[in-house]
């Protein structure tokens, strides 16, 4: 049986840096789209069901690419690298395209092929962690993608700001369509580091050829029947199949996952709201909501990589369950505190370091700590308490089963947001912002129950 050797920090830093493009992107999306939908000239109700394309192709995609990717060994290409550099490339024609949409459902159609695209390269990414990583180094894994996605999505949702403080570009300055310049800049860098950091990582990092007897295996497989057919019979099998732990981690992976989109959505409106008393997308008030939506999401993305290395010392200590159940509380409070402060109550100023002028930071920025440290954990936390209990040769397979407990609760949060909790909480996005706050707090309750067998106790090692 063939034994993992121990890779080095920069090692693991290497075959994790295509998750850094990956998560630039996502950044994008997440920032930007709600407003790229009102600039197109979208109401505050159909935003949820404009977002449909994330957790839809995610639901059909994770499942099928890690199946297939399972079954797959090229001795020049790999098993998992191929899928990273499709979905790289996906990835950034929709990027480039984004901001030149005319009309609502082109913006949607090209979000359809950018989230496509990603969810292609970063099944598999999850699955390589376990390929490549001993168990005592998974935790370091999955805690660098962790920094990679706080890392990425930062430099996301400041690029705008950036480009405006660097005095390049204005607030004011936008498209034919209303799209602020700022905007296309953002994403046409965005496909950029989609391409480049997948590159890095595939030319940079091996893959561990199969043992004969996984060849035999891998074989025996392809020999069963066509690739529709192994996929469709693999994904039923592995349901079929599914770990006590992966069970117990539905509501948590529910709960977090249908609060995130919310926050997501309705961040930019609340702010708006909030902070400039409008919901008129055509304000300066509005647009400095975005802007700001940008510049809070990559604060809370800067504690996510800030802390996650800090989380494997403390995954020692107290356990991921621990880990989990704390950050998720902490995040969940953060998020209620957002009505609560403003962008005129100052923390601390500092020279601008882009040009001449001051920065002022306000006190709106502190609920990104309770967040950032939730989304460290979130990024990393479940998938540590479910890799040692998934069999090494299904690994693909049950990662991307595992993905469906994030979008299937994305694609409720659409339908129900849609037609009657937007109503519910009295069509007020700060009153989703508080929702969101709640079901994460709800998701750390559930870890408590949520038991681990010998398989994932294991021990946690850099």
């Amino acid at each position: 049986m063939f034994k993992k050797p121990k890779l080095s920090f920069w090692q693991i830093w290497n075959m994790n840096f295509g998750f850094f493009g990956i998560q630039f992107s996502f950044g994008l999306q997440q920032s930007n789209m709600s407003a790229i939908y009102k600039y197109l000239g979208a109401s505050e109700s159909e935003i949820p069901i404009l977002w449909l394309a994330g957790p839809l192709t995610g639901l059909i995609i994770q499942p099928i690419i890690g199946a297939i990717s399972d079954g797959t060994w090229s001795p020049r290409f790999g098993r998992r690298k191929p899928f990273f550099l499709i979905g790289a490339l996906c990835a950034s024609f929709a990027l480039v395209f984004m901001p030149f949409s005319q009309t609502i459902w082109m913006a949607a159609g090209l979000l359809w092929i950018l989230d496509a695209g990603n969810n292609i390269a970063m099944e598999p990414y999850r699955a390589f962690v376990s390929d490549k990583l001993n168990k005592g180094q998974h935790s370091l894994g999955f805690l660098m993608q962790s920094f990679f996605t706080g890392l990425g999505s930062t430099l996301a949702n400041f690029t705008p700001a950036i480009l405006i403080s660097l005095g390049f570009l204005a607030v004011s300055d936008t498209m034919s369509n209303g799209i602020p310049v700022s905007t296309y800049w953002a994403f046409f860098i965005g496909a950029f580091a989609s391409i480049a950091t997948i590159l890095y990582s595939v030319m940079t990092t091996d893959e561990y050829p199969p043992t004969e007897e996984e060849l035999q295996l891998l074989r025996a497989e392809n020999a069963k029947g066509n690739i529709v057919s192994r996929t469709w019979n693999g994904i039923v099998e592995a349901i079929k199949t599914m770990p006590l732990t992966m069970k117990q981690l539905i509501p948590v992976k529910f709960f977090t996952w249908y609060g995130m989109f919310c926050y997501w959505q309705y961040l930019t409106s609340a702010l708006s709201l909030s902070l400039y008393g409008t919901l008129d997308e055509n304000t300066t008030g509005f647009k400095e909501a975005q802007v700001l939506t940008g510049q809070v999401n990559g604060t809370y993305n800067i504690v996510c990589f800030t802390v996650a290395f800090a989380l494997v010392p403390l995954a020692i200590k107290i356990g991921a369950k621990g880990v989990h159940i704390f950050c998720l509380i902490l995040g969940g409070l953060g998020l209620l505190m957002i009505p609560m402060l403003s962008n005129t109550d100052l923390l601390f100023s500092f020279a601008n370091p882009f040009s001449d002028g001051i920065i002022s930071v306000s006190t709106i920025y502190l609920f990104t700590i309770g967040l950032g440290i939730a989304w460290a954990s979130m990024l990393a936390m479940p998938y540590q308490l479910l890799a040692g209990s998934v069999p090494k040769e299904k690994t693909g397979v049950f990662m991307g089963i595992f993905n469906l407990f994030i979008v299937i609760p994305m694609i409720i949060q659409i339908f129900t947001m849609q037609y009657f909790v937007y109503d519910w909480l009295g069509n007020n996005p700060v009153n989703v912002v508080r929702l969101a706050g709640v079901f994460l707090i709800l998701g750390g309750l559930f870890t408590f129950f949520v038991k681990q067998g010998d398989a994932e106790e294991e021990e946690v090692a850099i």
